[in-house]
């Protein structure tokens, strides 16, 4: 009887010793990751990568590091190597199954490294979404709105959906388009456009000069295209640029807007009021 509770005794001690020393191997362990990923993400190896491939190999480090930790206190805590193994083995076939989506997005997210169809820092629309590519981890990638939104995209849906890059080419081209009453002059009201435009200093002489022509028309108005190159940098600027002093310089011309038509209460007549 004192031989087992002996035995007893020292295994209790055994079992609380390992505790303790797991725990303090997770504490240590913790920082000691930590640490690694910093200097990991800060090393020259890193420094010449491009920011998205650097950003998943990060994430990748930071899970394997910690999955290692998990390993070395589980075989603290005496557990055998052999029950590690089959239990990892059983659950990765019960999770493969369970999380096809997760494994695509996992996929997606290697794919989006490889072919790059846009990088970190590049404005893009996908998925219903417009904004800022901030990162791409293992799984997702993070898009950040204009309006500083931060929308997290599955990388599997995002390598099934079209991908519009606004940041890709150095130049952009804005268009706008004007109306103005059928009774103007289309001569006149494209000088004055052109004049207009001649005085936005950000607008590029090429690839093609500042266009402005008469494009279309309807029952009450004339309608007119503005096309203008720029920078990349500068097309929002340009965009409103080109409404801003388009429109004044109409108003200061007299140009006239179309007429509104509103139906009377008998739906067959009209009134025209000027917008």
């Amino acid at each position: 009887m004192n031989t087992f509770f002996n035995n007893l005794s020292g295994q209790a001690v055994d079992i609380v010793c390992r505790i303790l020393f797991a725990l303090v191997v997770f504490f240590v362990g913790r920082l000691l990751v930590q640490k690694l990923i910093k200097m990991f993400a800060r090393g020259a190896f890193l420094s010449r990568m491009d920011g998205a491939v650097k950003s998943f190999i990060q994430s990748f480090v930071h899970f394997g590091l910690y999955f290692l930790l998990a390993v070395i206190i589980v075989n603290i805590l005496g557990v055998p190597m052999s029950s590690i193994s089959a239990l990892i083995a059983s659950a990765g076939v019960a999770v493969g199954l369970a999380m096809q989506g997760g494994l695509s997005n996992l996929a997606g997210g290697i794919m989006l490294i490889i072919f790059k169809p846009f990088k970190l820092g590049d404005y893009i629309e996908t998925c219903g979404i417009t904004g800022t590519a901030k990162e791409i981890n293992l799984f997702y990638t993070i898009i950040v709105t204009p309006d500083n939104k931060r929308i997290t995209v599955p990388n599997g849906n995002l390598m099934n959906a079209t991908i519009i890059d606004y940041s890709a080419e150095n130049l952009r081209r804005a268009e706008v388009v004007f109306t103005c009453a059928r009774g103007e002059s289309p001569a006149e009201v494209q000088e004055i456009m052109l004049k207009a435009m001649n005085r936005i200093e950000k607008i590029l002489p090429s690839p093609e000069p500042p266009f402005a022509r008469m494009t279309g028309s309807t029952g009450d108005a004339l309608e007119f295209t503005v096309r203008a190159w720029c920078a990349n940098a500068d097309y929002l600027d340009v965009l409103y640029d080109l409404n801003q002093y388009i429109t004044e310089d109409m108003q200061k011309a007299g140009i006239q807007s179309p007429a509104v038509r509103i139906a009377g209460d008998a739906g067959n007549q009209y009134r025209e009021v000027k917008a």
